[in-house]
């Protein structure tokens, strides 16, 4: 057992990869694109090492060419979610008590494979999977899953520092514990990154987990799965369970061995799997640890001093990179009538420019959608404005699902500021415009703050210090990651950690020690080391 003191290393983010034409870096993606694009792959679960095929089978499409198979994944049911509770608990006997430094050399070392041999399989796979041009991958499945790696391992050993004060006679210390029981896991499509993060971060404090990937983007992440075995990760410490919410969620939520869940997906599930952890609650182990991130209708407020050509950049980027299939994309935006006409003729003839396309076309900015479900539930928006007196299209408006799930980047204006696509979230390449009266701005600061449910993201734009000091405030609450004339996406581990409020989520902030905490609880040590011999007090003395 070593008897040092280690210090992580200070971790810096991980530099984004160009990818310009004759680059080393686009030569190896291109090639790891043909070879995955050459193959068809069948994933099994993978329960305490182990590989599990259960024949009940789900397909791995490309979304932008949902004709070519990338191949199947065999799905757990409720007899493998008892079966990866019980590798897991196994597991947990060595993987908790194992010093720290060893689990974090893990993590570290996933980073370094990620960031070297491992980028351009990761990258590719991503893109395959889910459709995310090369930058929107390089950001993703390379640098935010290498940062939350490296940052993670960093945020872990600075909490084990806090210590508390031991007066003369004493020594306080406290020690932190993984929870017991094991975490549930639940992965969205959209960033392989969280992917990544949310069964890793539990793990690396010593929790054991299951894991459950969105349906649609099991192919990353299994890739994920032998990324980390090749790291060294043992066996049964991450238990990889793909399959329906239903058939694993419901066996996993009903243990009372659940000791927490990491969730990113919509606010429905969440508050479903919340509801049925409350009504299971008497035969639970443990109080469930329950962090989630949940939905988001992400806002532009533009004052009428802004810099109009930064906004235009905000919202083309905020609300169409990767098909604004982001929990952080920009959907609503608030405009003041004054700078209306200026910002119209630029944004449009801008918007007109977007290429869209197979993302192995390295000059498109956009490509598909992930799938049918959310291809018609994008277009029945856009459908809706159509025929709508209080809106009007004024850019895109056209879909396709012929060869793969495309709909073009459509901006919405409305009359009405409660308009359908004002309030709900779509996630999907769809902006709403509000055109309000400049003398009306403090009216439609609290239209803003109040129009959703949500509280992810929001962006601020204006030239006056005391109008961006005014907008700060109103709009307070109304996002837990807040910018101020910029985009409101694109989140830096490290930099700005992330997550909302209200119907958006816990607000426990990726990319933060605040999150990692979470996974951990504390044990408080007194050690007296002269102890009273005498069991009276003073006051007990007679006069």
């Amino acid at each position: 057992m070593a008897n040092a003191y280690f210090k992580v290393p200070e971790p810096q983010n991980e530099p984004i990869l160009t990818y310009a034409p004759g680059s080393k870096e686009r030569a190896e993606l291109k090639a790891a694109l043909s070879e995955l694009k050459s193959q068809q792959i069948e994933v099994p679960l993978i329960i305490g090492g182990k590989e599990i095929r259960t024949g009940n089978l789900g397909e791995m499409r490309i979304p932008h060419n949902h004709s070519h198979v990338l191949g199947t994944f065999h799905k757990a049911g409720k007899e493998e979610v008892q079966m990866a509770i019980e590798a897991a608990l196994e597991a947990r006997k060595i993987w908790a008590e194992i010093p720290w430094e060893q689990r974090v050399s893990i993590f570290l070392k996933a980073a370094e494979l990620l960031s070297g041999p491992w980028r351009a399989r990761l990258n590719a796979a991503t893109m395959l999977g889910q459709s995310k041009v090369v930058h929107q991958a390089e950001i993703d499945s390379a640098c935010e899953l290498i940062d939350f790696w490296r940052f993670n391992s960093y945020y872990m050993a600075q909490l084990m520092e806090e210590q508390p004060y031991s007066p003369r006679g004493m020594w306080n210390r406290e020690e932190y514990r993984p929870l017991e029981g094991f975490i549930f896991a639940v992965t969205p499509f959209n960033f392989t990154s969280i992917a990544g993060n949310l069964p890793t971060a539990p793990a690396l404090v010593g929790n054991v987990v299951l894991w459950k990937p969105a349906s649609s983007a099991v192919y990353s992440a299994y890739q994920l799965m032998l990324l980390l075995k090749e790291a060294g990760l043992p066996d049964g410490v991450i238990n990889f369970v793909p399959g329906s919410g239903a058939s694993v969620g419901r066996p996993a939520l009903e243990s009372p061995d659940l000791a927490g869940i990491h969730f990113t997906g919509s606010t429905a599930t969440f508050q479903n799997m919340w509801r049925t952890v409350g009504n299971n609650i008497t035969k639970m182990k443990y109080y469930p640890r329950i962090v989630g991130e949940t939905g988001g209708k992400d806002f532009i407020f533009v004052h009428n001093k802004a810099d109009i050509d930064g906004v235009l950049v905000a919202a083309i980027r905020g609300a169409f990179e990767y098909q604004g299939q982001k929990c952080s994309a920009a959907s609503r935006m608030y405009m003041p009538k004054s700078r209306w006409e200026e910002f119209k003729e630029k944004y449009a003839a801008e918007v007109a420019k977007i290429k869209m396309g197979d993302v192995e076309d390295f000059t498109n900015f956009m490509s598909a959608v992930i799938d049918k479900a959310a291809f018609d539930n994008i277009t029945e928006y856009i459908k809706y404005a159509q025929e709508s007196d209080e809106a009007e299209i004024i850019t895109g408006g056209g879909f396709d699902d012929s060869k793969g799930y495309f709909i073009e980047p459509t901006t919405i204006v409305t009359t009405n500021p409660h308009f359908k696509s004002m309030e709900e979230e779509i996630f999907g390449p769809v902006l709403t415009i509000y055109v309000y009266e400049d003398d009306k701005f403090e009216e439609t600061l609290e239209l803003c703050n109040t129009t959703s449910p949500y509280a992810l993201t929001g962006a601020i734009w204006s030239q006056d210090r005391y109008a961006l000091l005014k907008m700060e405030n109103a709009l307070r609450n109304a996002a837990g990651n807040f910018y101020i004339n910029d985009k409101p996406t694109a989140a830096v581990v490290g930099q700005q950690p992330f997550g909302g409020g209200r119907a958006s989520g816990t607000n426990d902030k990726a990319g933060s020690a605040m999150n990692i905490l979470r996974w951990m609880t504390a044990r408080t040590l007194k050690e007296t080391f002269n102890p009273p011999k005498d069991w009276t007090y003073p006051f007990m003395a007679e006069e």
